[in-house]
């Protein structure tokens, strides 16, 4: 039928491509061993160092020493605009498999929230790429804990993904009729007739993913194109997560043509987001964006406690049985290893400490709060100009409110269109938006040092605001969304999507020298 691809070739590569020019910052026994290097070679070689060459490797520590020490300019990095998100595909980036040379139809159904199944649609494009498959529109998901029975076309704009992708990957809306009546089993027919979630025989997902939640290109190659060619059509379930960071660099570059420009809002939710983004403007030049992440689920879900005695342990402990393999984990264990969110007055004394002002306009993006205006009111006291969607939107958002993933894309525009994004977990939303604006030019986006400042917030009447102030200041380098906090290889590439981001060539040798330097 279709066209299998050879494991040993890299067919679901490219040519390269340029990357990011990134240098490792020097040490100080890689700068004293660089040193003594040249002045060995220089001592038993006869090249004599030149003071350009000194000097190079001290103007680099030097100004290494300066970064590090500088004030931070909460609004905005000075560096930014030395970088800008690349995803173009290469020459040698093979055209789309025709549907009709396809190795079969691939069905994807996704698996948790709006932005873990933005993950999965993404990963899903790169599977089909890798299978050689046509891909059918995505499922999303309708039985989670949100219970929202959005479509794939009620939250994006359907036509245009598969019109943006028809070069990388040919996409279809449904499955042909004659493939579904003759090529794959009544069970399947009649589970599309009913609108059923199937397991496919042989592909239960329990058993099939063998807890394998990031697999490898030959995985799917080795595992599911065998069975894919045989039934022709063939759909995989709970997809999350599912395809590994270490890909091939165009197929990370596929990854965010899908993710920063195929998926893209329907017209109605965008014209929305948009609409609070110039109310929000109207107001102020700039603004704060804050992904609260206070919800019940959320604090059910980390098993951290905050105070609330028997009530909260009783509240949360209940909503936690709803995921039946979350192990039992110590609140304060978890507060210890930074793995608790901030409450909401926590994250308003960091925003305070790090320099934003109580004039500064706030947007908050969240649902019901866990102990509600109580629990938000110290956040509104250091941040009067508080503003959500609801606030902004009025009636306008009556559409939307029985649509939990409908509104998280309204919440995901304002906060994508903020000067300033603050995460307050490393959930899923977090991690797209960083790696959208880092995509995007790097705009500021600041992730809470949890860990370290649990321990200020515990001493914080200890000392006097000055020093709190300027501790948290200390803490929070590197987590600041400048471009050197990028970790390739060491990070999710949703966050950190380094294949993607390229480096402009300074104007000037001022800007070169501090460019080498990022």
């Amino acid at each position: 039928m279709g066209r299998k691809p050879d494991p040993s070739k890299p067919h679901y590569g490219g040519g390269a491509s340029p990357r990011a020019a990134r240098r490792t910052q020097p040490s100080p026994v890689f700068l004293g061993t660089a040193l003594f290097v040249l002045g060995f070679v220089s001592l038993f070689t006869g090249h004599i160092v030149t003071d350009a060459d000194w000097s190079r490797i001290r103007s680099r520590w030097r100004s290494k020493q300066v970064r590090n020490n500088e004030p931070i300019n909460i609004w905005k990095s000075r560096y930014s605009n030395l970088y800008y998100g690349c995803s173009r595909r290469s020459v040698n980036f093979r055209s789309a498999v025709p549907e009709n040379s396809s190795t079969g139809y691939l069905l994807i159904g996704t698996s948790g929230g709006l932005n873990q199944q933005r993950i999965g649609i993404t990963d899903a494009v790169v599977v089909a790429r890798i299978l050689n498959a046509t891909l059918v529109v995505p499922e999303l998901d309708h039985h989670s804990f949100w219970k929202d029975d959005s479509d794939f076309s009620d939250i994006f704009d359907v036509d245009w993904f598969i019109s943006y992708l028809s070069k990388d990957v040919t996409i279809v809306k449904r499955i042909p009729y004659e493939v579904m009546i003759f090529q794959i089993t009544d069970a399947v027919v009649v589970a599309r007739i009913l609108n059923a979630t199937l397991v496919v025989p042989e592909l239960d997902h329990h058993s099939f993913w063998k807890d394998d939640r990031k697999s490898m290109p030959d995985f799917y190659i080795d595992e599911v194109l065998p069975i894919l060619m045989r039934r022709r059509a063939l759909q995989l379930t709970k997809f999350d997560y599912r395809l590994t960071n270490e890909l091939d660099e165009e197929l990370q570059k596929l990854r965010c043509r899908v993710n920063f420009h195929a998926l893209r809002f329907t017209n109605s939710i965008q014209t929305l987001g948009e609409k609070l983004v110039r109310k929000l403007r109207s107001m102020s030049s700039r603004y704060v964006a804050v992904h609260l992440r206070f919800e019940p689920d959320m604090l059910a879900f980390s098993g951290c406690y905050y105070g609330g005695g028997d009530k909260e342990r009783r509240e949360l402990g209940e909503i936690r049985k709803r995921w039946d393999t979350l192990p039992e984990l110590s609140a304060e264990d978890e507060r210890s290893r930074g793995k608790c969110p901030l409450t909401p007055q926590e994250i308003g004394l960091m925003l305070r400490a790090l320099g934003f002002s109580n004039d500064t306009y706030l947007y908050v993006a969240s649902g019901e709060i866990y102990g509600g205006e109580e629990t938000l009111q110290p956040l509104r006291d250091l941040f009067p100009n508080y503003y959500t969607k609801e606030m902004l939107a009025g009636n306008d958002l009556k559409p939307f409110l029985p649509f939990s993933s409908r509104l998280a894309a309204i919440d995901f525009i304002v906060c994508d269109g903020s000067d300033v994004f603050v995460t307050n977990n490393n959930g899923n939303m977090a991690k797209v938006l960083a790696g959208r604006r880092r995509y995007m030019g790097h705009k500021r986006t600041i992730r809470p040092n949890a860990k370290k400042l649990n321990l200020l917030f515990k001493r914080r009447k200890q000392m006097g605001w000055d020093i709190f102030s300027q501790k948290v200041k200390k803490v929070q380098r590197g987590l600041m969304g400048e471009p050197d906090d990028i970790r390739p290889g060491r990070d999710d590439f949703n966050e950190f999507p380094s294949s993607c981001i390229c480096q402009r060539i300074p104007v000037n040798r001022s800007v070169t020298a501090r460019a080498e330097n990022l």
